[in-house]
């Protein structure tokens, strides 16, 4: 290691940093998933998060020390991203951990040595905060590192206290600073000052433990948590002005900008946000979907999802117009590949996964002109906002263009949507509608508000804002925190009661001791007949939910107990039975006996069984390469969700119904075994991902069939299952498919519910079940006849009606128009009237409207090319007509449709619309 290194690449820092700490007894472990263990986490935040069970003191450390470059997403400071330095949705965080063995002294003293010798940075460039009351950490720097007492600041527990959440872990916190201009001396130091200074290195002094009443008291073992930002130690080793021009990140930059046809540095700093969010959301993409999430709307597939979308649209701020994602994507592979093989590994499905979505939200930039119609077309989307009183009468001016003289009010044309006219309202579209374009379709502000004005219409800015501070707030409270505690009241007993120990793989009863009572989440010492509990026992034949499958049902019962439980769930290492006392009571220490629903076991068994043959089969005859996303495995069927780009066929559907039923019938016997992780993966187990794996694990093998990792209970033979039915096969969300099925006795109940259903339409229909599918095919045939007559009749109709109004045609100038109400006439018919109508007038203009429900007012305008050349435009001419009704609407020049909900208003709409026409035409 020198001491004044030369410029160095993001991987040198990376694994200097890695191997300082190695030379020092701690094992390197690899980056855990974006996807955490923690479920209460939506992807991995920080570089502790995968050691959060051994923190709380739920897992014995494998080691005493350990270091990591961890991969972490945070999303809820989104909008900074290109803004600032060093915002960012993707980075990597360097860490050296403790656990309960060294402790301030060593991580100071190292914290500084790797800062100042191993990278070369001058003492003169560095700043450190303390937390206030820490004195030991303030004295550690100043008295044996030999820091200056002006560069050691004091802060508060906003900044230099870290807290797990409200209750648990906590400690104060030191951070290490680089100062980007020493010449400014030490007086009025202000690390606030993101132009001078950048955190880089956070010391965490993990001490304390805080309960429910905001008291600490000391952990039996200290430990330590470290987190070096490897952007921001990039950005000063080499010397740039900020994190995105680091080789971390600029050539995903660079080959944006190539695309784009521009150069970064010579572009304007609107350009440089655009490529800057590219560069920061593409890496982000990348390792998520090599992390094996996929893209949907909810949850970290949203995340996903709306990342891909910014991108998408940033590129075309800068001038791409085509699909571009997957050529970005190919240097951020090429960029992590050597610290992150998978992303190499699973380079076909990144870019599969980013043209796929890619393509649907630039068909849904092209639907957002579509969606926004709706909502203009929608009267309830459309607010109403009073103007002030004016002194002064702001004049419309038929025939003037638009004047906009300084001193004097707005003109418009006549005839045009927004009339300036004192006492009426001015129109927008709500900003909950613009922000639910923009959040939901990912449909930009800047097209909502330029389509608007094209409408005569606002958007409410404020209100979007607000909506988006909205959606802030709630990341930031999603995501801002790690919350260590799992349940309130199980934290507080874990010191002193034991971990379940789980018989059910080869017992159905056990005889168990009662370790805890709570009711509605809080710890009691007994509890009462008609109590609802949550009962830990120190031993259970019960499964609890995990893996897809629910929990057991069944009893506990004990001398004159009885309670029956009706779900169990997991919780760190305790097993919590969720049920209801019916008999007796029940006390903390009672011996009872714990016995499991043999039939429903049996059930579970027998449908998750079925799901491993589901999964073999699907990669058999659909694609080798599939992999789950999801499984529900219950008593009455199966649920399996698979990663897929495409809609099975009906006949591979079928073929994979019958190959899970041959291997049903073929007895294929389980073999169940316990063998490390290394080994049963080299077998050719499948994993599934996103599950957390320990060194040995529980292989499920049906020998040249299925063999899985996976810790629920099977049937010891397929031919258990009995038989198996794919009830349907859909999509869930992009790319993923949901296959959902029965088996075994469940195979009875869903045969019942269909013969009841078949026999109930047979009934009805008055024929045989076999006739069932030809009796509905008849009656859809007739209704669609019948539909159509009565379209057919509604047109003719609406044209006999309109034909008696030749005879009103009044001539204006050269030009003839029509303007009347035609009574019960529906949309569709009142346009084809209209047009009818102009087609008979020949040179001139129709207006038709009606009511054709009530609350509901339909306008159709008719405008021939002679009218569209006195300035007249029919779309924009029937959405300003329609506002009167509390509506609007659009079109073409030539024809357009609106509508309205106060029918009460209708005729004073017609009446200025023929006014306007006079006016404009005469």
């Amino acid at each position: 290691m020198s001491s004044n290194p030369q410029y160095l690449s993001g991987n040198e820092i990376r694994n200097i940093f890695l191997n300082f700490f190695a030379q020092r007894s701690h094992q390197i472990l690899p980056s855990a998933s974006l996807v955490p263990e923690d479920p209460t986490v939506l992807l991995t935040i920080a570089g502790m998060l995968p050691f959060k069970p051994i923190f709380l003191g739920q897992r014995t450390p494998e080691f005493k020390r350990a270091t990591t470059s961890q991969k972490c997403i945070r999303t809820n400071d989104i909008e900074n991203v290109g803004r600032t330095k060093r915002h960012h949705t993707f980075f990597e965080m360097l860490g050296n951990f403790s656990f309960g063995d060294y402790f301030k002294e060593q991580a100071i003293a190292w914290g500084w040595e790797i800062s100042t010798q191993v990278f070369g940075i001058s003492p003169q460039n560095l700043v450190v905060s303390v937390f206030k009351d820490d004195d030991e950490a303030f004295g550690i720097w100043r008295d044996q590192i030999g820091v200056s007492v002006a560069r050691i600041k004091r802060l508060g527990e906003d900044d230099n206290f870290w807290v797990s959440g409200p209750t648990g872990p906590c400690g104060p916190c030191s951070e290490i600073y680089y100062d980007f201009h020493p010449e400014r001396g030490d007086e009025n130091i202000d690390l606030e000052d993101d132009s001078r200074f950048i955190e880089f290195y956070n010391l965490v002094f993990m001490q304390y433990n805080r309960d429910a009443s905001g008291n600490l008291t000391p952990l039996q073992n200290k430990n330590i948590d470290t987190g070096m930002g490897l952007e921001r130690m990039a950005q000063i080793l080499q010397k740039v002005p900020n994190n995105y021009e680091t080789d971390l990140i600029f050539p995903i930059i660079q080959t944006a900008a190539q695309i784009a046809g521009i150069d970064y540095h010579s572009s304007d700093e609107k350009t440089k946000v655009s490529l800057k969010v590219i560069g920061d959301h593409v890496r982000s993409v990348v390792h998520m979907i090599a992390d094996e999430i996929r893209a949907s709307n909810v949850g970290r597939g949203y995340v996903l999802r709306r990342l891909i979308r910014r991108v998408v649209r940033h590129g075309r701020l800068i001038g791409i117009s085509g699909e571009f994602t997957t050529q970005v994507a190919e240097t951020a592979i090429a960029l992590s590949e050597s610290a992150y093989p998978n992303v190499r590994q699973r380079e076909a499905a990144i870019k599969a996964e980013l043209q796929r979505e890619e393509s649907n939200f630039l068909r849904t930039l092209d639907r957002g002109e579509k969606l926004l119609e709706e909502i203009i077309n929608r009267p309830s989307s459309i607010q109403h906002e009073q103007e002030r009183p004016s002194s002064s009468p702001e004049p419309k001016v038929s025939g003037l263009p638009e004047l906009n003289v300084p001193g004097l009010p707005k003109q418009k044309i006549s005839g045009l949507p927004e009339s300036n006219v004192p006492g009426l309202p001015k129109q927008k579209i709500s900003g909950i509608d613009a922000f639910t374009l923009y959040d939901t379709y990912g449909f930009p502000l800047e097209l909502t508000q330029e389509i608007a004005e094209e409408q005569g219409l606002e958007v409410d800015v404020e209100g979007f804002n607000a909506e988006m501070q909205k959606q802030v707030e709630r990341a930031k409270a999603a995501h801002e925190t790690i919350d260590l505690t799992v349940q309130g009241s199980l934290d507080k007993l874990a010191e002193h009661v034991q971990v379940t120990e789980f018989l059910g793989y080869t017992q159905s009863a056990a005889t168990a001791k009662v370790e805890a009572i709570l009711v509605e989440g809080v710890s009691q010492e007994e509890a009462e007949a008609g109590t609802e509990v949550q009962i830990v026992l120190d031993k259970t034949p019960f499964y609890a939910e995990s893996g897809g499958q629910i929990g057991d049902r069944g009893y506990i019962s004990g001398d004159g107990i009885v309670v029956r439980v009706e779900d169990v769930k997991k919780e760190s290492d305790f097993f919590v039975h969720f049920g209801r006392i019916e008999r007796g009571t029940l006390r903390v220490g009672d011996r009872v006996t714990a016995q499991i629903d043999p039939a429903c076991r049996r059930r579970a068994q027998a449908n998750h069984t079925a799901t491993h043959l589901l999964q073999a089969a699907l990669k058999k005859i659909v694609d080798d390469s599939i992999s789950q996303a999801g499984s529900l495995v219950s008593f009455d069927r199966l649920r399996f969700d698979f990663n897929c780009p495409r809609a099975l066929t009906a006949e591979e559907v079928q073929q994979i119904e019958e190959q899970v039923n041959a291997w049903i019938a073929e007895a294929h016997a389980a073999k169940v075994e316990v063998l490390p992780l290394a080994e049963a993966k080299a077998r050719g187990a499948v994993a599934m991902f996103g599950e957390k794996y320990g060194e040995e694990v529980r292989v499920i093998d049906f020998p040249n069939v299925s063999m899985e990792l996976c810790g629920g209970t099977h049937v010891s033979n397929t031919a258990e299952i009995g038989v198996f039915k794919i009830i349907s096969e859909a999509g869930v969300a992009s790319g993923v498919r949901r296959i959902e099925a029965v088996s075994g006795p469940a195979i009875l109940d869903y045969l019942n519910l269909r013969d009841k259903v078949v026999k109930d339409l047979s009934d009805r229909f008055k024929v045989k079940p076999e006739e069932l599918p030809d009796r509905i095919t008849s009656l859809q045939s007739e209704l669609r006849n019948s539909q159509k007559e009565l379209e057919t009749l509604k047109v003719q109709l609406a044209i006999a009606k309109s034909d008696s109004l030749l005879q009103t045609a009044e001539t204006v100038g050269d030009h003839k128009i029509i303007v009347a109400k035609l009574e019960d006439v529906d949309p569709e018919s009142l346009k084809t009237a209209a047009e009818r109508l102009l087609q008979k007038i020949g040179n001139g203009a129709v207006v038709l409207g009606s009511v054709p429900e009530e609350g509901k007012v339909s306008i159709v305008a008719a405008f021939s090319s002679e009218v569209n050349k006195k300035g007249l435009q029919a779309g924009k001419f029937v959405g300003a007509i329609a506002k009167i009704c509390g509506g609007g609407g659009g079109g073409r020049p030539n024809l357009a449709q609106a509508g309205g909900r106060d029918a009460s208003k209708l005729p004073d709409a017609l009446a200025q619309a023929e006014s306007e026409l006079k006016s404009a035409l005469g």
